[in-house]
């Protein structure tokens, strides 16, 4: 028969490898579930700033229709 303490050995191996295994894993699927976030809401600040410049354009473009010199 195999030594009981081998046994003990090989489990413990192997449960520390389960152990990194899924650790990396969950580490993989949430930076995975970060990307997914950015590409599919953005980032807030970035919009805002995307609004300002989108606002600015027009009173730029109301500006020159209105025949004012900027």
């Amino acid at each position: 028969m195999t030594d009981p303490a081998l046994s003990v050995a090989l489990a413990s191996a192997g449960t520390a490898a389960v152990t990194i295994f899924a650790a990396g894993a969950l580490r993989g699927w949430q930076s995975w579930l970060d990307v997914r976030r950015i590409q599919i809401g953005g980032r807030p600040a970035a919009g805002r700033a995307d609004l300002a410049e989108l606002r600015d354009r027009i009173r730029r473009l109301e500006a020159i229709a209105n025949g004012a010199e900027l």
